[in-house]
């Protein structure tokens, strides 16, 4: 529709409604052409749904180290979805996602150890691959913030409220730093 159309429709739609005190059921022409808000019109992607659109993406370009790593971090999800019947949310596939990085790692760490550069190069590679899909990495300064505000709060004095700490951190660290490092600060920063 051409713009200058679309502003005449609703200038009629003004004036009609300037002149009639009486609309329908009480409410205004201009009610009904008011602009939603952006967030009920375009809906934030789910993390599986962006992994679901970069496996059908790199099938159509070819790159297979994408398709491979995607395709298994889209069988761990419907694995874990299947194990627990629920469809898992954001968190709990961040959760999956970080595992399988972490996994990763491991293997990373074993490859180097047998000298073996290919498979380092190729889990390199699917950790590039992974990370994509997780949020900003939160700065160790942010997370030692984060973590002492965590402590204060519970009013941990000892390694035996680390659990109390963690409960705290988890939610407020939400898939932007690896459980192991959160632990690692937790433990470091309570009173001995």
């Amino acid at each position: 529709m051409n713009p200058l159309h679309l502003i005449s429709k609703i200038i009629q739609v003004k004036d009609l409604e300037s002149s009639s005190p009486l609309l329908g059921i009480g409410r205004s022409w201009s009610s009904f052409l008011s602009p939603l808000p952006i967030s009920s019109i375009i809906r934030r992607m789910t993390i599986k749904t962006q992994l679901n659109e970069s496996m059908k993406d790199a099938m159509r370009s070819g790159d297979e180290v994408r398709k491979r790593t995607v395709r298994m971090a889209l069988a761990a999800v419907k694995q874990a979805e299947v194990d627990k019947r629920i469809e898992l949310d954001d968190n709990a596939v961040m959760g999956l996602l970080q595992k399988e990085i972490k996994n990763r790692r491991e293997a990373l760490e074993e490859a180097k150890k047998a000298n073996r550069p290919d498979l380092v190069e190729a889990n390199e590679a699917e950790i590039d691959v992974l990370q994509v899909f997780l949020p900003k990495a939160m700065p160790a300064e942010e997370l030692r913030a984060l973590v002492q505000t965590a402590i204060a709060e519970t009013g941990a004095s000892s390694p035996a409220d680390m659990g109390k700490v963690m409960k705290a951190v988890m939610p407020k660290v939400a898939g932007r730093a690896p459980n192991d490092m959160v632990s690692a600060t937790v433990r470091e920063l309570l009173p001995k």
